[in-house]
């Protein structure tokens, strides 16, 4: 049932060549993943950093890739445009497709950019707007800070604790892809709860 539910996973990361190789190569893992997953890749259209590689090796390896940027960032972040790429005005443009075109998330590594990107996206998530999987892939514990900065705002009662439930964390990059299928088999259940009238 997950994998009808599950076909195009968008990936959220950073955009800087200088980022740490083992960050990179992880990247390039999750897309040669992806690729023999046969889950479409969703992401933001650009070639360089983590963003690059995830794209690169998702393409290379036979997957289906959707990039999607504004027209203002096509140089900056050099538009990958072997893949089908989607060409916008503004980042908010940007991110909705990004969320209308996927099934599931995939937060890597990443900077400024990705911090507004997910938690806007967990911001949805905690108003009802959404139930689709959000994995973070959390090496050495990148996201840690984060991740406590999120289990603050519960303590000062300022977020609902069931807030912290909104995405599963893994350390490993071959824990992403059952991550996914077990969180949108979770979420098909408790969809038929619902259209059932038992929860």
């Amino acid at each position: 049932m997950a994998r009808d539910r599950l076909d195009s996973v968008c990936v959220f990361c950073g955009s800087s060549d200088a980022a740490d190789p083992q960050f990179l190569a992880a990247a390039a893992a999750l897309g040669r993943a992806l690729a023999q997953a046969d889950l479409k890749l969703v992401y933001g259209g650009g070639g360089v950093g983590l963003m690059g590689a995830t794209a690169r090796a998702a393409h290379e390896g036979g997957g289906r890739v959707l990039g999607i940027i504004p027209d203002f960032l096509q140089g900056k972040e050099r538009a990958y445009e072997s893949v089908e790429h989607v060409v916008v005005a503004s980042m908010h443009e940007r991110k909705i497709m990004m969320f209308e075109r996927s099934d599931a998330f995939v937060v890597l590594p990443g900077g400024i950019g990705t911090l507004e990107e997910i938690v806007e996206l967990l911001s949805w998530r905690r108003l009802d707007l959404h139930a689709k999987p959000v994995v973070f892939y959390n090496p050495r514990g990148f996201w840690e800070p984060l991740f406590r900065l999120f289990q603050h705002t519960v303590d000062e009662k300022l977020t609902p604790p069931e807030f912290m439930g909104s995405w599963i964390a893994v350390e490993h990059v071959e824990e992403i892809i059952p991550a996914l299928m077990r969180e949108g088999a979770s979420a098909d259940a408790q969809d038929e709860r619902r259209v059932a009238g038992l929860s």
